[in-house]
């Protein structure tokens, strides 16, 4: 039994906003991205910032600072550690400012976006007056809370205990294979009986060469991304008058028709996984 056809409404295509549509993910599940009632109270607000090239969007939501569900003494471990971390980073401007002689604290999570491939083409559709608007979206990225203090916290904790934790247990890159490795003081020397195999040495070569090739653009791309600063955008939320114009100018009342020149036959082959 086939479905029945309740209703057809025609299509409003628009591109005017191209190629500024983006759907941003959260791992929020059914809660909104809205300020906590504490923090909202208080006079803070959401903060963004971005860093064009690496194509990466940071978002800084206050934290509700409650005592009854805030520890204040980890606020400020973390806080200290957030602040040492940015500076290692050199994003030393990226936190809200510190009054002189006020102790840093940790009061805000940062979401930071990764850009996720599109398979095909997505849009962002519209009901209104029975009408259809699409507008095409040109990425996705998906947020995720970063916790690099606690690495750092963790590299400290690891010093102060002597054992594993060192600086070179915890780096945050890849080893660099143009880098000498550190020479530690060999052990006793022992007699063994080995058996040596030949091996066919262009391919280790090869493959050496290939893995340190790819360590090296890991290397330099993490680097590149960290040095990129942080470019300062405004937030606006679902409720501002900026959000509502953006919302409208989605609705077209263009009434031009648009005629699909593209056959059944291509449009079926262009189709992944057909």
């Amino acid at each position: 039994m086939e479905d029945e056809i309740v209703s057809v409404i025609p299509i409003h295509y628009s591109d005017l906003l191209s190629p500024n549509v983006h759907v941003h993910q959260f791992p929020l599940l059914s809660r909104p991205l809205q300020i906590p009632p504490s923090a909202a109270t208080s006079g803070k607000r959401i903060r963004a910032r971005i860093k064009a090239v690496a194509r990466k969007v940071e978002i800084q939501v206050p934290a509700d600072t409650r005592p009854g569900i805030w520890n204040q003494d980890k606020s400020k471990q973390f806080g200290v550690a957030r602040l040492e971390d940015d500076r290692e980073k050199n994003q030393e401007g990226s936190s809200a400012k510190q009054r002189d002689g006020e102790e840093p604290r940790l009061t805000e999570v940062r979401l930071q976006s990764e850009q996720i491939p599109q398979q095909g083409v997505y849009m962002l559709g519209v009901i209104r007056d029975d009408r259809l608007h699409l507008v095409p979206v040109s990425e996705t990225h998906q947020f995720r809370p970063t916790l690099t203090y606690l690495d750092l916290t963790s590299r400290k904790s690891g010093r102060s205990k002597g054992g594993a934790g060192t600086d070179s247990d915890s780096d945050d890159y890849p080893p660099d294979p143009d880098e000498p490795v550190p020479v530690k003081k060999p052990a006793e020397g022992k007699e063994v009986q080995m058996s040596a195999r030949k091996l066919v040495e262009d391919r280790n070569n090869s493959i050496q060469g290939g893995m340190s090739a790819i360590r090296r653009e890991m290397l330099l791309a993490m680097r590149a991304v960290e040095e990129e600063p942080w470019q300062a955008i405004e937030f606006c939320d679902s409720g501002t008058e900026e959000s509502n114009q953006v919302f409208q100018s989605i609705l077209s009342d263009d009434k031009e028709r648009l005629e699909c020149k593209t056959g059944i036959a291509t449009l079926l082959k262009s189709i992944r996984g057909l």
